[in-house]
């Protein structure tokens, strides 16, 4: 019998679901354009619950340059959300594929994926990530390909152990016997039984995908102006923290939920994998 689900796990689930929905439908509910600024000195730093002088009502205030801060944020969460889960996808992607090559394969091909993943894994991920972003112009694409070079290293260390265990299985044998190519058997038989590890590691890395962009968006390095995202637009409200701290709190409570109901369900789809109950 399914081992029941957690209540926090439920309360994560709900609150992703809801971050997600928001974002998703929000801004088409919305009448306030989140680009556009109108009356500067009219509109700007109006507070939250509160109309400004042109009399337009903000649930969350507005800016430094008159624009919603709750359509804003919504949008900013269409882009975080995608790159975060897409940065994770693209990771588990590129790990799983060179992992399983190298236990595979062995040999130098095992040694070099091997020796360039433990190199990686040697040098902090946001060194990596500044590193990369300085190199390359900044944006979405630039964001994916960093999230993807530096975060394939976990991944492909677990599908190569599995890889290796799976290899002198009587089913991988059968496979041979039956004629079946080194490339079918990998992909037909070997792939499909650890590829688990991967799917674990990938919901886990959703978070800190979107907690890295966050950190890159924030230091200019990632999603650019005028576009929003929850990481520059808290780099906007840095210099307004105190006449003004709900233009940086906003997006900062967006992050904080999303990341910690991303990781909540990630650590229990982890034990689940592992056969433990979660408590």
């Amino acid at each position: 019998m399914m081992a029941a689900i957690p209540v926090r796990v439920r309360l994560a689930a709900f609150a992703l679901a809801a971050v997600v929905l928001a974002c998703v439908i929000g801004p088409a509910l919305l009448q306030h354009d989140p680009t556009a600024i109108g009356d500067v000195l009219a509109q700007r730093f109006s507070a939250p619950l509160r109309a400004d002088r042109v009399g337009a009502w903000h649930l969350f205030g507005t800016d430094a340059f008159g624009r919603d801060v709750l359509s804003r944020l919504l949008l900013a969460g269409r882009l975080s959300l995608l790159v975060g889960v897409a940065g994770a996808l693209l990771s588990g992607v590129l790990g799983a594929g060179l992992g399983a090559l190298a236990g595979w394969s062995a040999g130098w091909i095992d040694t070099v994926i091997t020796a360039a993943s433990d190199t990686l894994q040697a040098v902090p991920r946001l060194v990596l990530l500044l590193a990369c972003a300085a190199l390359w112009r900044p944006g979405i694409p630039t964001l994916l390909t960093v999230l993807a070079l530096t975060g394939w290293m976990g991944v492909a260390r677990l599908v190569r152990a599995d890889v290796l265990g799976l290899a002198d299985r009587d089913f991988v044998s059968a496979a041979r016997a039956l004629g079946a190519t080194s490339g079918r058997t990998l992909l037909r038989h070997v792939i499909p039984n650890a590829i688990a590890p991967a799917l674990v590691a990938t919901t886990l890395g959703v978070g800190n995908a979107i907690l890295l962009e966050s950190g890159l968006s924030f230091l200019g390095l990632g999603v650019q102006p005028p576009s929003p995202s929850w990481g520059n637009m808290i780099a906007g409200g840095r210099e307004h923290l105190v006449a003004a701290p709900w233009i940086a709190l906003a997006p900062g409570l967006a992050v904080v939920i999303t990341v910690t109901a991303a990781t909540l369900i990630g650590d229990w789809v982890q034990e689940r994998a592992a056969g433990r109950t979660p408590n």
